[in-house]
């Protein structure tokens, strides 16, 4: 597997680690790069490790980013290409689809040159699908049972926005959102949670809240260790998402395994993850007034809520690991066993059509 494992180091918990923890549970022998902190260092180790285990390993996972991150999966790729190893790409990111449009040569080659595309969404397995003609949707994964899920009906003014501070996914929004609730529901809540990227945004949430008087309704609980957000999320019963940028955010899973009524902006992936009215409401992108009024709809209609609630926890179902292990098993076994990719893409159909 050859993606940002150095995560762990830090206390957090990635997917692409997950699904190593996953696989390994499975009875599969996971060879991992790299935890290297420096990314020149992770670059080399990523090419070292792939020839130095070549022998210890028969399928190759690469993760797959927009920006300086498709250099690494690309030259990874190539060397997989001649050390003749069958190749899984995972895509990632919202932004993948903007950013080869104006790469689509150089993108058609790095997929020309593996057994396999994935996406863990039907946005990025639409978009991408004329640079290799087939992408297979496997969604995140995630423990359901680790998910308290509590009906949120009526649904109580705590917000919860879990994400990091970083200005794509635009958490000064958060903000705006309880400042305009906080007029009609004074014992509205938000709770803050997600490491600080760096860029200023989360001193910005700060001194926006101090602006807007509701410093004293904000916590910010920094990063959390994976096995603390349950606990979190069961506290609160609204989640913001706020992103101007995404694909498949993991949080927004976990939030709806624990029943909490999601409120999000329609950008990216997330009208193809959401349904709008159904197991979430969808607001534009930096529109603090709409996304008010939908967490106000939330906090005064309780069969909304109700529903909400329900229809998220049956969401979130479909991305327990029960249900993702068994389509990562056929795809691994068929490319481990040479047999042609065909194969396995039936199981994969039906399982999006019953998770629909």
């Amino acid at each position: 597997m050859v993606g940002n494992f150095f995560r762990d180091l830090a206390g957090a918990f990635s997917q692409c680690q997950a699904l190593g923890r996953e696989l390994e549970r499975g009875g599969f022998g996971v060879v991992r790069t790299s935890r290297r902190r420096s990314r020149v260092l992770r670059f080399l180790d990523m090419l070292g490790t792939a020839v130095r285990r070549r022998r210890d390993y028969h399928v190759a996972i690469v993760d797959v980013f927009s920006g300086g991150s498709f250099l690494w999966a690309e030259k990874v790729v190539h060397l997989l290409a001649n050390l003749r190893k069958p190749t899984i790409l995972i895509l990632h990111g919202g932004n993948l689809p903007t950013w080869s449009a104006s790469r689509a040569r150089r993108v058609w080659r790095v997929f020309s040159k593996v057994a396999a595309v994935t996406s863990p969404s039907r946005y990025l397995q639409e978009a991408m699908r004329p640079y290799c003609g087939d992408v297979i949707l496997i969604r995140n994964g995630i423990e359901v049972s680790a998910y308290p899920f509590r009906r949120r009906s009526p649904a109580q003014p705590r917000l919860i926005w879990l994400r990091a501070f970083h200005r794509m996914y635009n958490p000064s929004l958060a903000i705006e959102v309880l400042a305009r609730i906080s007029e009609q529901f004074p014992a509205a809540t938000l709770s803050m949670i997600g490491p600080d990227k760096g860029d200023g945004s989360l001193q910005e949430c700060v001194r926006r809240a101090q602006q807007l008087g509701v410093s004293d309704r904000v916590t910010f609980a920094g990063a959390v260790p994976k096995d603390e957000v349950p606990k979190h999320l069961d506290a609160a019963d609204i989640f913001l998402n706020t992103t101007n940028v995404d694909n498949a955010p993991v949080s927004v899973v976990e939030a709806l395994a624990c029943g909490l009524c999601v409120v999000s902006t329609n950008v990216g992936g997330l009208p193809f993850l959401l349904e709008d009215e159904k197991d979430a409401l969808l607001v534009p992108a930096e529109d603090a007034d709409r996304m008010a009024y939908a967490v106000g709809r939330v906090l005064r209609d309780e069969a909304l809520a109700g529903r909400l609630s329900l229809a998220a926890r049956e969401k979130g179902d479909c991305h327990d690991w029960s249900v993702v292990m068994p389509q990562w098993r056929v795809l691994l076994d068929s490319l481990g066993r040479n047999t042609p990719s065909g194969d396995h893409r039936p199981s994969f159909r039906r399982e999006e059509a019953a998770c629909r």
